[in-house]
């Protein structure tokens, strides 16, 4: 049997969805299970962190007004211990709460009212982030090395001084279209669409909050960063 192209995840996949009102949770359960997506719900922080841990899902859809603690408590909650995609879905519409959503470790974020189509696209890009790469030839073998840290673009991991580095996702993602297109610029349009997709282009706030995560994880100075330049107005570059 034949599926649309984009509908369906190829194998299931496990969403847990965290939101206190009924409708929402309702709306997804039912949308997500056509797909044929498997699906727990919390109604709470309490719950969703429990259940995280109980059902390992593989991408969680996330409400910031949780009645029990805030939704940014959640995510570092979860960030202790999983790389989970995190999609936030929130009625915060100001930037400033967006960054901080992004910068406690969330992978995307979409704002309530939202459309069902775009929140089922955005929720199978972040699940495309997670997956692991398959075999890509000599490139997809490349081992990049610094003076501070080393990239293994197969085994999708990186090394700071002896030790793995847990990096989410998204921030994998960003890291790995910039070391694969070392000493170039990359333009902020490029960097979004690459990493986000195709219907992204303008979110710069993304990209600075991701970047400042990879530099406070990888350069010895982040404030003064080596290997990941902003080039003003225009993009990032990294340099070995």
């Amino acid at each position: 049997m034949q599926h649309p192209a984009g509908e369906q995840p190829r194998t299931p996949v496990r969403v847990l969805v965290v939101d206190d009102e009924p409708g929402i949770v309702r709306a997804l359960v039912i949308n997500l299970r056509a797909r044929k997506y498997e699906v727990d719900a919390a109604s709470d922080g309490t719950s969703a962190l429990e259940l995280a841990a109980a059902r390992r899902p593989d991408v969680v859809v996330l409400d910031l007004g949780l009645p029990d603690m805030d939704g940014v408590d959640v995510i570092r909650g979860l960030r202790g211990w999983t790389r989970v995609p995190i999609l936030v879905l929130s009625a915060r519409h100001t930037s400033d709460e967006k960054v901080e959503a992004l910068d406690a470790g969330a992978d995307d974020y979409v704002t309530k009212p939202f459309g069902m189509d775009e929140l089922l696209a955005r929720l199978r890009a972040a699940v495309r982030r997670a997956e692991p790469v398959g075999a890509e030839g000599d490139e997809g073998a490349a081992v990049v090395e610094t003076d501070g840290f080393t990239v293994d673009l197969a085994a999708k991991k990186v090394n700071r001084d002896g030790r793995d580095v847990r990096l989410t996702p998204t921030e994998w993602h960003l890291l790995e279209v910039l070391v694969r297109n070392t000493g170039r610029l990359v333009s902020q349009k490029q960097l979004l669409q690459e990493v986000w997709g195709p219907s992204y282009g303008t979110e710069s706030n993304y990209l600075r909050v991701y970047m400042a995560q990879l530099r406070r994880k990888l350069e010895q100075n982040p404030s003064h960063p080596r290997h990941f330049v902003t080039e003003p107005g225009m993009g990032y570059r990294f340099e070995r």
